[in-house]
């Protein structure tokens, strides 16, 4: 008799949850989505999940992290989750549900919805700049590529201030194809910012004079190139490059600086 009446306890629990969790189920139609092995994702404060027990259709609920670190399960009641990864949930939980002798050998699945308590701030010459979700590890290559790249080519440097106020600059193509430190992970927290492309300026005898993007190592002879190389009464003799207050002659192999201005003088027939 007691055991009937324990198991009738249980289904009540249950139902009474299910009718609960409808609506945050509804509400969280439009949010993100990730597997439960997200290993590195630590819940915190807002973060949604889904909570279930395999083969036993009765044990489901999609629960919000309270600002109290904690959740409110069936047949477990709060629960602290906070702090914790989905995985070391599901543990706890398998845990809980055998000491509590509601199952015997239960699976466990802790599904992470939406990852809200953790994120990153991407700005700049960005395609999408905004709040970034760190709902796994991301690089800093990673989190650029998440908020749809950079906004032109040649926009190169990105600068990452952590929590922590240290800033650090960083080539996103060296960070796109090394790894260890010129990619490093981002944090929650952190804050990235890709800066606008710096400019050099072209004119005089060239087919195409006018500004364009420094591109990383840029030589006078790659500037010339891109200005649309020499027009019929240009020279390569005749190379002008100002820089700030000075102004000299330039071989082709000198380096482009930001806002340096080459012009490219005509030819004696």
């Amino acid at each position: 008799m007691i055991v009937l009446l324990r198991k009738f306890l249980v289904l009540i629990a249950l139902s009474c949850t299910c009718l609960i969790a409808a609506p945050v189920a509804a509400q969280a139609g439009a949010a993100m989505t990730s597997p439960d092995s997200v290993v590195g994702y630590v819940l915190g404060a807002g973060d949604t999940i889904d909570v279930a027990v395999i083969d036993s259709p009765d044990y489901k609920a999609r629960v919000t992290v309270d600002p109290d670190g904690t959740v409110v399960l069936p047949l477990l009641g709060r629960t602290p989750a906070a702090g914790r990864t989905p995985i070391q949930l599901r543990e706890d939980l398998r845990t809980r549900l055998i000491s509590g002798g509601f199952f015997v050998r239960p699976e466990v699945s802790v599904t992470l919805v939406t990852a809200i308590s953790r994120y990153a701030t991407i700005l700049g010459e960005i395609s999408t700049p905004g709040l970034v979700a760190l709902d796994r590890p991301y690089h800093l290559s990673e989190v650029v590529a998440r908020a749809g790249g950079v906004k032109n080519a040649s926009n190169d440097t990105i600068s990452l201030t952590t929590a922590g106020g240290e800033t650090k600059s960083y080539s996103l193509r060296v960070a796109a194809t090394s790894g260890g430190d010129a990619d490093p992970l981002v944090q929650p927290g952190d804050k990235i910012f890709v800066a606008p492309a710096q400019n050099f300026y072209i004119y005089g005898q060239v087919s195409s004079p006018g500004t364009y993007a420094i591109e990383p190592g840029m030589t006078v002879r790659q500037a010339l190139a891109r200005g649309g190389g020499l027009t019929a009464l240009g020279t390569e003799k005749k190379i002008k490059l100002h820089r700030g207050d000075r102004e000299f002659k330039a071989s082709l192999d000198e380096k482009i600086q930001p806002n340096d201005t080459i012009t490219i003088g005509e030819r004696f027939f």
